[in-house]
């Protein structure tokens, strides 16, 4: 199953920036890990979107709350899973 998780910021984006360092190289770790396909800050500088691989739902669970951002209790996690029942070659 794969996972669209959308962050958003509970805290000013200037007290969210503090902890960026943090949080980017947990995603560059996760991307290398193949947890996560994509990642990146909304246009709306209000949160971010995550993309994960086709992890089960538990593993979805663990990356969200291994999250700096989350551990220092910046943000809010919504997770939706959906079947990637339609893929682009190499999915």
């Amino acid at each position: 199953m794969f996972h669209v998780l959308t962050l958003t910021y509970t805290q000013p984006l200037e007290e969210v920036d503090k902890v960026r360092p943090d949080h980017l190289a947990w995603i560059e770790s996760e991307i290398k890990a193949g947890r996560l396909l994509l990642a990146g800050r909304q246009e709306s500088q209000k949160g971010g979107i995550l993309i994960t691989a086709d992890i089960d739902t538990s593993a979805a669970d663990e990356l969200i709350a291994a999250d700096p951002y989350a551990l220092a209790g910046l943000v809010e996690y919504e997770r939706v899973g959906f079947n990637a029942g339609l893929r682009a070659p190499g999915l």
